[in-house]
């Protein structure tokens, strides 16, 4: 019997794809328990905005036409937020398919792509399902090695690099200055792919202006999404800002309608409402002190993060995440981040984090 896998060819033979969290629905199914908490996949635990949630509504009159396929509603809230042009903004199934995009449009066979250990595992798969070489940088205190990527990059000839900040899943953070001061640094022919998916997490202090970089560094690409903090996760809509060109050559590569309507409005109306972004904010850092606070207490090791999610170090960690399923706790294992001994919880509702820290005291008290 023939074996159609060989018609494929080896660079994508070679991916393990990537693997989502399950459901609550499929766990409550296996193992047969209900009222499980899903913290493992960095949702909103506040779902989203009732403004977003209406402007879907309404659009599901119009689900028997095509979407706009440019999706002129949205770039031009896009564009009126942060100054840009549209020629300078592409829309994205989630910021998931701008990262292949990049990959796409710019990088081909023997093509050299940098990033960091411990990064996005998509970096790694959309490089390697272009034909693409992967160069993975040692990380330092689980973060971003920004010198050492620069001289990777320059050492390999390559043509992109990744960078998420904050990063998924270590949390860890790269202040403004730094990452402007590797642009200014790097040859112009090699592309920055900025993903910024955690952006409205990150405290007032911490902020800084990456579009304003755009006007001297035509080699960024900034990734967004609606995904986390806007709530939309399941609409699947992200947008990128760059330089018209680059910007000219994602499109190229777009399937014609990837964003569909309900997604398309309901992000309109999600980038409209501030007081929940601000709410969201707030119930995110309220979370975080409860959750770090208690590991501390526990004695668990954690990386400060500066996203919607946190990664401590415990003994069996495959182990301890097995009994929390049982115990009605999802979280996330991050082995194939090469952290083996690590488990990554998502922010959630105060009483959720209670429930997932009652499980792990309980689970700690039966080792």
């Amino acid at each position: 019997m023939m074996d159609y896998t060989q018609l494929a060819p080896a660079y994508i033979r070679a991916i393990a794809p990537y693997q989502p969290g399950k459901p609550i629905s499929e766990l409550e199914r296996e193992l047969g328990i209900s009222g499980i908490v899903k913290l493992a996949s960095n949702e909103n635990p506040l779902g989203a905005s009732p403004k977003a949630v209406a402007a879907a509504h309404a659009a599901l009159d119009e689900i028997g036409l095509y979407p706009d396929g440019n999706g002129f509603a949205l770039k031009d809230a896009l564009v009126k937020r942060y100054g840009v042009a549209h020629d300078q903004v592409v829309l994205g199934n989630g910021s998931n398919d701008l990262l292949e995009l990049a990959a796409r449009a710019f990088l081909t066979v023997g093509d050299k792509v940098i990033y960091s250990d411990h990064a996005f595992a998509v970096y790694a798969l959309a490089t390697q399902a272009v034909g693409a070489t992967g160069v993975s940088v040692a990380a330092k205190d689980f973060g971003h090695d920004l010198e050492a990527m620069r001289a990777a990059a320059v050492e390999q000839g390559a043509k992109m690099i990744f960078i998420a900040n904050p990063n998924n899943p270590t949390g860890t953070f790269l202040p403004g200055d730094a990452l402007h001061a590797l642009l200014r640094a790097l040859p112009a022919n090699i592309l920055v792919v900025l993903d910024e998916a955690y952006n409205e997490y990150l405290p007032e202090e911490c902020r800084y202006d990456s579009v304003a970089w755009l006007k001297k560094s035509p080699n960024l690409i900034v990734s967004r999404t609606f995904s986390k903090a806007y709530g939309l996760a399941s609409l699947r809509v992200g947008y990128a800002l760059g330089d018209p060109q680059v910007i000219d050559m994602l499109n190229r590569v777009r399937q014609p309608f990837n964003v569909n309507s309900v997604a398309q409005a309901a992000a309109v109306a999600a980038l409209q409402d501030a007081n929940f972004v601000q709410q969201t904010f707030v119930l995110n850092r309220c979370g975080m002190a409860q959750i770090t606070a208690e590991l501390s207490k526990l004695g668990l090791e954690y990386i400060p993060s500066f996203g919607n999610f946190v990664s401590f170090k415990i003994a069996d960690a495959m182990a301890v995440y097995r009994r929390l399923l049982e115990l009605g706790v999802i979280v996330r294992p991050i082995a194939n981040y090469d952290m083996p001994g690590w488990l990554r919880v998502s922010i959630g509702l105060e009483k959720e984090n209670d429930k997932f820290l009652s499980a792990l005291k309980r689970i700690l008290g039966e080792q």
